[in-house]
């Protein structure tokens, strides 16, 4: 159902010209403005409150209320989608077939068109977020598509479901994971350049990776901060702690390892001297790391420079 650009029409303009639509659709610039405008509002009226505190859940929140309209558009998508095959595959040549097919292929031009809609909406409350508060949201269910200005965020789930079934969608995390496992105190700008420094150096090495944590808070957090400026998509091993208790961060480690890494990156502890002499290491990080060198993946400490 993917569009061919013509003339000096974006993607979005292209979509909203093949829904046919007499009524106008607002413009990119009205929607990104939207999306800044309620998470700059929601996080102004929350500063200096006694909310201040919770202004993270809520700010995800909403983040996440748009997401979840589109993913509710989605099915609408996809049901308009599988209309235009039905259609398509038992033509007959009759007109009242002929209006039939061209209805149900303007429904599924209306519905992509509002996705993408909203996802600018979503996508720019999401930037606006990460740089007034420098924390980075990512959904709990369901994926982003990659846009020009964020990566796809794709869940290891639905990751490994393609790699069993051997297919090539863009869920398919391919041959080159970069999985990555760090403690929730190494959040100090030390941490933050070499976690940078680490993942700039998989790229060098595996420049089509893919970044895979379980966007646990901290360091692993960083990383995924870096995925988007970067625009690597990131596969995300949530873990399930009321279905799995104390070992669900251990089943998310599985997880990662069954994507089947080039390389497993960990940083046990803060690398900032005094964060470190105060935390202990981070169990799940040394797990997967002794778990990846059990299974002959590579396995790169990250650690301050010489």
């Amino acid at each position: 159902m993917s569009l061919l650009l013509f003339g000096d029409l974006t993607q979005f303009e292209a979509l909203c010209a093949a829904v046919q639509d007499d009524r106008p659709h607002p413009q990119q610039n009205q929607l990104e403005q939207l999306g800044a405008a309620v998470m700059s509002e929601t996080l102004d009226v929350m500063a200096d409150t006694a909310l201040e505190d919770y202004v993270g859940p809520i700010a995800e929140g909403l983040i996440g209320a748009f997401h979840s309209i589109i993913l509710r558009l989605q099915r609408d998508w996809d049901r308009a989608a599988d209309d235009v095959k039905r259609l398509t595959r038992d033509f007959d040549g009759s007109e009242i077939a002929d209006v039939e097919l061209q209805e149900a292929t303007r429904k599924a031009h209306a519905a992509e068109a509002a996705i993408r809609a909203v996802e600018m909406i979503r996508d720019q409350a999401n930037e606006t977020y990460t740089a007034q508060t420098g924390e980075v949201w990512t959904p709990w269910r369901g994926s982003t598509r990659r846009t020009a200005s964020t990566a796809a965020q794709i869940d290891a789930r639905e990751a490994l479901r393609a790699k069993r079934a051997r297919t090539h969608a863009a869920v398919d995390p391919g041959a080159q994971v970069v999985a990555f496992r760090g403690s929730p105190f190494a959040n100090t700008q030390v941490d933050a350049g070499r976690i940078y420094d680490a993942l700039n150096w998989a790229r060098s090495q595996w420049p089509d990776m893919k970044l895979a944590t379980t966007g646990c808070a901290g360091a692993e957090k960083l990383a995924i901060s870096w995925a988007r400026d970067h625009h690597v998509d990131h596969i995300g091993a949530r873990f399930d702690k009321a279905a799995h208790g104390k070992a669900a961060p251990f089943r998310a480690n599985d997880e990662l390892l069954a994507l089947e890494p080039v390389i497993v990156l960990t940083l046990a502890g803060s690398l900032h001297e005094g964060r470190a002499a105060a935390s202990h290491p981070f169990g799940p990080a040394l797990n997967v790391g002794q778990k990846a060198e059990e299974q002959g993946i590579r396995h790169l400490p990250v650690r301050l420079r010489a």
